[in-house]
C-alpha cells in the first residue's frame, strides 16, 4: 500500500535554494535516517531510498503513534519532494489458538 507524504514541487519549508543549485536527495534522505534514528522514536526498523526520482519509506513500526511521527519527520525533512509511504504497524495482539505442529 502506498502513503504519499510529500509532492513535487517548491519546498514549503527549509532552507531556500540559490537558483541553479542542485538539490541533494541523499543527503535530505540521510538526515531523515539520522533524524529517525536519534530523536524521540530512536526507530531504525524504517527505511528512505531514492528510486526512480521519489523516495521510497519503508519498513515495520511498533504503533500506528509511532507511525504518524515517522511520516511527519519524513514531512519535515523531505518537503518538496515525492514520497511513497510503506510504512506498516506490527501486530503484537496475542494469537487467538495454538499453532498446530
Amino acid at each position: 500500500m502506498s502513503d504519499p507524504v510529500g509532492h513535487r514541487g517548491p519546498a514549503a519549508s527549509g532552507p531556500a535554494r540559490a537558483a541553479g543549485e542542485p538539490e541533494n536527495v541523499e543527503y535530505r534522505v540521510a538526515h531523515l535516517q539520522d533524524r529517525l534514528a536519534a530523536e524521540e522514536l530512536g526507530e531504525l526498523g524504517v527505511r528512505a531510498e531514492v528510486r526512480a526520482g521519489a523516495i521510497a519509506l519503508t519498513g515495520t513500526v511498533p504503533s500506528a503513534q509511532c507511525r504518524t511521527t515517522v511520516l511527519r519527520i519524513a514531512r519535515e525533512e523531505l518537503a518538496g519532494l515525492t514520497v511513497h509511504a510503506d510504512v506498516v504497524v506490527a501486530d503484537t495482539t496475542r494469537p487467538d489458538h495454538a499453532e498446530e505442529l
